[in-house]
C-alpha cells in the first residue's frame, strides 16, 4: 500500500502542480486584476453558494468512496440509484440557497450570480461523486487526470477570453463564471462516461428504501461536511455582511487575495487525503496495521507545509507584491496570518482522512461543531474591529485547534507509539527552517533568489533530520506490492 501510495502521489501532485498553480496564479490572479472589487463581490457571492453545497451530497460522496473501496462489487447496484438521489438533492439544495440568500439580504444582481454559482456547485458536486467511484475502484491514474481537467479547460477558455482579443469590451467577472460552467459541465459528462462503462449502468432507477438507507448511512458524513464548510468558508460570506458596501467588497478582495494562495497550496493537501481516505479504508478492514502510512503521509506532508507556511511569513509582502496591484500592503499582512494555518490545516487531512476511513464520524462531528462555533465567534468578535485581519486570526485559531483534538483522538483510538526521537527531530526542523528564513532575509541578493536558497536549504535540512529519507522512498517505491 506504500508503493500505491506514493507511486499515484507523484502522479497526482505532477499532473496537479503542473495544472493549477497556472490557473490560481496565472488566470485566477489576473481576473482578480482586471475586474478589481469586483472580484471581491463575486468572492462573497461564490462562497455563500458554498455554505450549503452538502445538501447536494448529503454525505454520499465520501460515504461511496469508503464504501467502493471496501466492497467494489457495490458499485454497478448503487450507482443508478445515487445518480438519481444526487438530481432530487440539487432541487433541495437551490430551494434552501435562494430562501436564506433572500432572508439575509441578497437581491438583484447577486441573486443572479447565486443561480449560475449554485448550478456550477452541482456540477462540482457530481464531479466529486463520479470520481469517488473511481477512486473507489483504486484507479488512481484515471481520477488524477479528472481532477485537472475542469481547470484545465478553464484555462484554455480564459486565455482565449483574456488575451485572444476576441471582443471589444474589458472582461468582465460574468465571463469568468460562464467559463466556469462550461468547463466543470465537460468533466461532469466526461466522468460519467467512464464510470458508466464501469458500472454496466443502463437507467435509472428510484429506489424508496435504498434513499432512506444510503442517507442514514452518509448522515454523519454530512453533517461533518456542512459543519466543516461553515468554519471553512464562512469568514468572505461574514465580512462582506458585517462591513456592508464598498468597505465590505474592498475587504473581501483584501481576504481573497491573501487566500488565494492558501488555497492553492491547500491543493496539495487535499491530494494526498483524496489517496489516503479509500487507501486506509481497505487497511482498516484488512486489519493491517496503518502506522507506518500515517507517519510516511505526515512527514512528507509536514515538510512541504512547514517551508511553504514559514517562507510564506517572512516573504509576505514579496509574493504579494509580485502577484497583485492593489492592497498589497493589507494582503501581505493577512496573509501572513492565514498561511500559518497551512500547517494545521495538512495535519487535519491527514488524521482527519484517518477518522474518516474509519467511521469516526461522531467524533469528527464534534470537532466540526466545536469549530465551527469558534469560527463563527470570533469572526463576529474580530471583524468589526480589525477588518479581514480580525477573520485571519480567527482562521488560524479555528485550525490550530481543530487539528490538535484531531489529532489527539486518533492517539486515543489507534493507540500509536508515541516517537520522541520523531517529536524532537520535527520542532527542530520547524525551528531550523526558521533560522534558514531569517539569514536568507540577509543574504543581499534579489529576494526571488533569496527564497529558492531558504527552500533548498530547508530541504536539506530536512533530509539531514530524516524528515525526507530518500532512499526509503525509492526504496518503497521499487519494490513490489505484496
Amino acid at each position: 500500500m506504500q508503493r500505491k501510495f506514493l507511486t499515484n502521489l507523484g502522479l497526482i501532485l505532477f499532473l496537479n502542480l503542473l495544472v493549477k498553480p497556472f490557473w490560481i496564479l496565472g488566470i485566477d490572479r489576473t481576473v482578480q486584476n482586471v475586474v478589481g472589487t469586483d472580484y471581491g463581490f463575486y468572492f462573497a457571492v461564490f462562497n455563500f453558494s458554498f455554505l450549503f453545497n452538502i445538501l447536494l451530497d448529503l454525505g454520499i460522496t465520501n460515504f461511496n468512496n469508503r464504501n467502493i473501496a471496501q466492497n467494489e462489487h457495490l458499485l454497478n447496484k448503487h450507482f443508478s440509484r445515487i445518480f438519481y438521489m444526487k438530481l432530487l438533492l440539487a432541487l433541495v439544495y437551490f430551494t434552501v440557497t435562494f430562501c436564506v440568500a433572500f432572508i439575509i439580504g441578497y437581491r438583484g444582481r447577486q441573486l443572479l450570480f447565486l443561480l449560475i454559482l449554485g448550478f456550477n456547485q452541482f456540477l462540482i458536486s457530481m464531479v466529486l461523486y463520479l470520481r469517488s467511484n473511481i477512486s473507489g475502484s483504486l484507479l488512481f491514474r484515471t481520477d488524477s487526470f479528472l481532477s485537472v481537467l475542469d481547470r484545465a479547460l478553464m484555462i484554455l477558455f480564459c486565455s482565449v477570453l483574456l488575451w485572444g482579443h476576441i471582443s471589444h469590451e474589458p472582461f468582465r467577472i460574468e465571463w469568468f463564471i460562464f467559463v466556469q460552467t462550461a468547463a466543470y459541465g465537460l468533466t461532469a459528462l466526461t466522468a460519467l462516461t467512464i464510470v458508466i462503462r464501469k458500472a454496466a449502468f443502463r437507467r435509472l432507477h428510484w429506489n424508496k428504501l435504498f434513499f432512506i438507507m444510503i442517507i442514514k448511512k452518509s448522515f454523519p458524513f454530512a453533517l461533518l461536511v456542512l459543519l466543516m464548510t461553515f468554519y471553512n468558508r464562512i469568514d468572505s460570506v461574514m465580512i462582506e455582511r458585517l462591513l456592508h458596501g464598498r468597505l465590505g467588497d474592498e475587504q473581501v478582495t483584501v481576504y481573497a487575495s491573501a487566500f488565494r494562495l492558501l488555497d492553492a497550496t491547500n491543493m496539495i493537501a487535499f491530494l494526498f487525503s483524496v489517496l489516503l481516505i479509500p487507501i486506509f479504508s481497505r487497511m482498516i478492514k484488512r486489519k493491517e496495521s496503518v502506522e507506518q502510512m500515517v507517519r510516511l503521509s505526515f512527514t512528507l506532508l509536514m515538510t512541504i507545509a512547514v517551508i511553504v507556511a514559514i517562507g510564506s511569513y517572512f516573504y509576505s509582502h514579496e509574493l504579494m507584491n509580485l502577484l497583485y496591484v492593489r492592497h498589497i500592503q493589507e494582503s501581505a499582512q493577512v496573509f501572513k496570518i492565514l498561511m500559518l494555518g497551512f500547517v494545521a490545516i495538512s495535519t487535519s487531512y491527514v488524521f482527519g482522512s484517518l477518522l474518516t476511513a474509519n467511521g469516526s464520524l461522531k467524533e469528527l462531528n464534534i470537532i466540526a461543531a466545536g469549530s465551527m462555533v469558534i469560527s463563527i465567534s470570533l469572526n463576529f468578535l474580530l471583524i468589526p474591529r480589525l477588518l479581514a485581519m480580525g477573520s485571519a486570526y480567527a482562521s488560524i485559531v479555528t485550525q490550530f485547534l481543530s487539528a490538535l483534538v484531531q489529532v489527539i483522538v486518533a492517539q486515543m483510538i489507534f493507540k500509536f507509539r508515541i516517537n520522541y526521537r520523531f517529536i524532537f527531530g520535527f520542532v527542530t526542523f520547524i525551528a531550523g527552517v526558521i533560522v534558514i528564513n531569517v539569514v536568507s532575509r540577509h543574504l543581499g541578493t534579489a529576494w526571488m533568489i533569496n527564497f529558492v536558497m531558504m527552500v533548498i536549504g530547508s530541504l536539506i535540512l530536512a533530509s539531514l533530520l530524516r524528515m525526507l529519507n530518500i532512499r526509503s522512498l525509492v526504496r518503497i517505491i521499487r519494490t513490489e506490492e505484496e
